[in-house]
């Protein structure tokens, strides 16, 4: 089974305005949504969808909009006290292509609530089940909370994904091997963060074609004791290395509507392709095809498995 972890979840609007956006100006919303959000919640949709065995575990109180939001997608869950609304991230749409996110920081967890969240999460696990750690954290829990439950979860035979950046990245890193998970999906500037390079000149060769700074900085990763390491640059595609080599896939050509839920679409395609037996290059490409599909669609929506096309010719080895 898949088992996620949204530590911090939210409800995610999303609108598109008519024009550009300008600080300062008056918009005119044309469109909207409204939909269930965070990070492990997006995994975990997408792995159901492929007929995969997925839980979801985050915070939400009994009676939050959220819960109904996630009740009527079918996902089974276990949510925990939260003590507050969950948060709502807002991502505004505009021309040219452009996403703005608008997030809210979320009700801080006391300690005794994120001792619940951690029991609800180790209560649903077993042996061989896969955990995915996403997103950011809710104010109250600690920076160093997915090292420590990489730790925990490893010694239970869990196969342990980990996606999320800042100070929580930070300390995964800072723990050394012993915290080092299965799986770990950087973005550019989440990669720079981890191996002190710049992101953004990562993310800018790449669209060039220039690649060895990826591949040397995921090596690193791999040398810190990470097993596979999936690296997102947007619409320059992703490179994923393991032990039995690295590889580059392009992103597919889509339509750009919205960015927002790529990232977890292409951890989603990921699992999914893990969960098949599929080989890097297998997984690679069904990666980089969630995440293609996901922005040609509105607000953060994730793709059925049935509308995703994997194309492994283009995966090629670095």
């Amino acid at each position: 089974m898949i088992v996620t972890l949204t530590a911090n979840p939210s409800l995610d609007r999303t609108v598109r305005v008519a024009g550009a956006l300008t600080p300062g100006g008056v918009h005119r919303i044309v469109s909207e949504r409204l939909g269930p959000g965070g990070k492990g919640i997006n995994v975990a949709l997408g792995a159901a969808g492929a007929g995969l065995g997925a839980l979801a575990v985050f915070p939400a109180d009994e009676g939050d909009p959220l819960r109904g939001l996630v009740d009527r997608s079918g996902l089974r869950y276990r949510a925990t006290p939260l003590g507050g609304p969950v948060r709502t991230n807002l991502a505004v749409l505009s021309d040219p292509e452009v996403t703005t996110k608008i997030n809210e920081p979320g009700p801080t967890l006391t300690p005794e609530k994120v001792a619940a969240l951690e029991e609800a999460l180790a209560d649903v696990v077993s042996e061989g089940d896969t955990a995915m750690l996403s997103g950011s954290l809710a104010p109250g829990i600690p920076a160093d909370e997915y090292a420590r439950l990489v730790r925990s979860l490893r010694a239970r035979g869990v196969w342990v994904g980990v996606d999320t950046s800042d100070d929580p990245l930070a300390a995964l890193a800072e723990d050394g091997r012993e915290a080092a998970p299965d799986f770990l999906k950087p973005n550019a500037e989440e990669l720079g963060q981890l191996t002190g390079v710049d992101g953004a000149v990562l993310e800018a060769r790449a669209r060039v074609g220039d690649l060895d700074g990826v591949r040397d900085a995921v090596g690193r990763l791999r040398e810190a004791g990470v097993a596979d390491v999936l690296v997102t640059l947007g619409g320059a595609g992703a490179v994923l290395a393991t032990e039995e080599g690295c590889w580059y896939a392009p992103s597919p050509d889509a339509p750009v509507v919205s960015t927002v839920g790529a990232g977890d679409s292409a951890v989603a395609g990921y699992l999914i392709a893990r969960a098949q037996g599929d080989d890097g290059p297998g997984r690679l490409a069904l990666a980089v095809a969630y995440g293609a599909v996901a922005v040609s669609l509105p607000g953060t929506t994730i793709p059925a498995r049935d509308q995703v096309l994997a194309d492994t010719s283009t995966v090629r080895p670095l």
